[in-house]
């Protein structure tokens, strides 16, 4: 009676699956047949209307701006067109492209760029679009900068317009580069527990946080070099870009209580007193000025013009003939397979062989953005491009923000290394985290016990203390990887390990830095990079590129629809965060630093979580500088 009553209930649940599973394809296919449908209708249909004679583009860069998307291109378009449970990614490849293609349209008058709601990037992405907005004003097309605010970062972009405005009630903050971190040392010891930390390099300062109260010397010595250089490169270039004296901006921020004073408290005028902008405009205003010099669109009340996103999906793509393939490495660096937006050893080196193996793609194009990761993943990558080489296929290796550590392990097998002066690369060192909770289990009144066949057995049990032995295993492994890293850098740059670790040791470097060192060999773009492997290759001034992307699995492509990935994200960062802040608030902190603790300590959690009881690590655990 029970295998039939279990039978039945069995046999309706199977029957309410395959409804569910009916339907869930049913809706795929339908979306698919739309997709189709307006596929159809913009090949055969007339496809886009041509645009009138002096159309402005209007450049609103409101998005988080990155070198890839995460989830991929499909990803980044769903969010393009509005959906609001999906956060809004500009990937900076789209708009070099529309800018470099609208410079060369006769029908694209000039440009509005509205930057006060773009997010991230970083100053290696912020020069290259400078750069794109001077290339499109040197054919004599017009650019106009308008702002509610401007942090640094967005200033350094708008800072390149024919004109800069902001809004009457807006600012201008530019503060500099390096800030105050927290160490955990004290916290740590006091909750019992023990990181054991074990490294090569006396830069390699990315654990310091966790070992230490304060940073070293030779973090402090670092630090500051690498800042310096970046904030000197950034006040010459927008000094240079506002054709303002050398040492404005300085000045400002030293004398910035008096001026402040000056200028009766208000930051818009001071911005505007100082020159950083040519005026103070309120929205409306700013339509009407740009209406004043463009053609009136009486069917929308406003000036003739094209969006960012229609300006792109006009750029046909092209489909054929020989080409220069592009592998994005962006993210941290991991063993396995990754999805767009993050580096896996084995993804990543797959599509390079993809790449290799394609007789159309004649050159490969590494694009880097890492702090680096699993020297294991690392290794896999450097090795498909070393293939690469051999092949016959050149590879030309572009830096963008970070190319760290990891980051720099998978730029040595490459015919060219290019790198924009404000990337922060280098950090040739190696380190490990042994986390132990034996103290804490010791005040929890839990114990452990137990008779392994060999003193290896249960060695990498975070609940007891560190064996010394297994120490001292460690510390052998990370140095041998530290010389397989300096070894090989020393081959690719065609130096002596000597000599390698001589400007090693953990330490990072700007580009400019890196190529007075002799571990980059060119100051330049992506655009650069692109160029150069064309020469190589013998494609001429204008090749084809294609971007060898990772395609994502039918269960990835469901959650990125519905944006589930971002929002499950959200809420274990939220939930942790709150836990987190429940014990910090007793104690006077601000429950606002939860997050910034949680995002520190988490490597803690992600040591502990590993499979294997340790891990070579090739990272500079260093973010873009803000």
């Amino acid at each position: 009676m029970s295998r039939s009553v279990f039978s039945y209930v069995r046999g309706g649940l199977g029957r309410v699956w395959r409804f569910i599973d009916a339907s869930r394809r049913a809706v795929m296919n339908l979306i698919f047949l739309v997709i189709v449908i307006a596929l159809l209708y913009a090949i055969f249909g007339g496809g886009a209307k041509p645009l009138g004679d002096k159309t402005m583009l209007v450049l609103n860069l409101n998005g988080q701006l990155v070198e890839q998307a995460p989830g991929g291109a499909k990803l980044a378009a769903l969010a393009n067109l509005g959906e609001d449970n999906v956060r809004r990614y500009i990937q900076l490849r789209d708009v070099l492209r529309v800018l470099d293609n609208a410079a060369r349209d006769p029908d694209i008058a000039g440009a509005l760029l509205l930057v006060d709601e773009m997010e991230g990037g970083g100053p290696a992405m912020q020069r290259e679009i400078a750069a794109a907005i001077d290339r499109f004003r040197a054919g004599g097309k017009r650019v106009v900068a308008w702002g509610s605010n401007y942090n640094q970062g967005q200033y350094q972009i708008a800072a390149h317009a024919s004109e800069v405005y902001l809004h009457p009630m807006g600012t201008v903050i530019l503060d500099g580069y390096g800030k105050y971190r927290t160490y955990y040392r004290e916290a740590l010891d006091k909750l019992g527990v023990t990181v054991n930390l074990l490294k090569v390099g006396n830069f390699k300062s990315a654990a310091e946080p966790l070992v230490a109260n304060g940073p070293s010397p030779a973090a402090m010595e670092a630090e500051a070099y690498l800042n310096n250089d970046l904030w000197n490169r950034y006040l010459q270039d927008v000094e240079q870009a506002r054709k303002l004296p050398s040492g404005t901006i300085a000045r400002g921020i030293d004398n910035l209580p008096a001026l402040m004073e000056q200028h009766g408290g208000n930051l818009a005028r001071l911005a505007q007193g100082i020159k950083l902008v040519d005026g103070l405009k309120t929205r409306d205003e700013i339509r009407a000025l740009v209406l004043k010099h463009g053609v009136p669109d009486p069917e929308n009340k406003s000036f003739r013009q094209v969006g960012f996103d229609e300006y792109l999906a006009r750029l046909a793509p092209r489909l054929s003939g020989d080409a220069i393939g592009v592998v994005m490495a962006v993210g941290e660096i991991g063993d396995g397979i990754a999805a767009p937006g993050s580096i896996g050893g084995l993804s990543t080196s797959n599509l390079i062989r993809m790449a290799r193996e394609d007789d159309n793609i004649k050159a490969i194009v590494l694009r880097v953005d890492s702090p680096g990761g699993s020297a294991f993943g690392s290794e896999l990558i450097r090795r498909e491009l070393e293939l690469t080489r051999a092949a016959g296929k050149p590879v030309v290796v572009s830096m963008g923000n970070l190319a760290a550590s990891g980051g720099y392990w998978i730029s040595m097998a490459s015919d060219e290394v290019i790198a924009d002066a404000s990337t922060i690369t280098g950090s040739i060192g190696v380190f490990a985290l042994f986390p132990t909770f034996d103290k804490v289990m010791d005040k929890l009144g839990i114990h452990s016990g137990g008779q392994p066949t060999t003193w290896l057995g249960d060695a990498g049990n975070p609940t007891r203390p560190m064996d010394p032995r297994f120490g001292q295993l460690l510390q052998s492994s990370i140095n041998h990887v530290y010389a397989e890293f300096t070894t090989k850098a020393a081959q690719a740059r065609k130096s002596t390990p000597e000599k390698i670790d001589a400007v090693a040791q953990g330490r990072v470097w700007t580009g400019a830095q890196a190529q007075d060192r002799g571990l980059v060999d060119t100051l330049g773009s992506f655009n650069d990079a692109v160029r150069s492997a064309a020469r190589r290759a013998k494609l001429g001034a204008d090749p084809r590129i294609v971007y060898i992307e990772r395609e994502t699995t039918r269960f990835d492509k469901l959650l990125d629809f519905f944006g589930a990935p971002q929002a499950v994200a959200d809420l274990v960062d939220a939930a942790v965060a709150r836990q987190v802040g429940s014990v910090l608030a007793p104690a006077g902190i601000p429950a606002g630093m939860a997050g910034h603790v949680v995002k520190e300590l988490n490597w803690l959690n992600e040591m502990t979580a590993q499979k294997k009881p340790f891990m070579a690590l090739t990272h500079c655990l260093c973010g873009v500088p803000e």
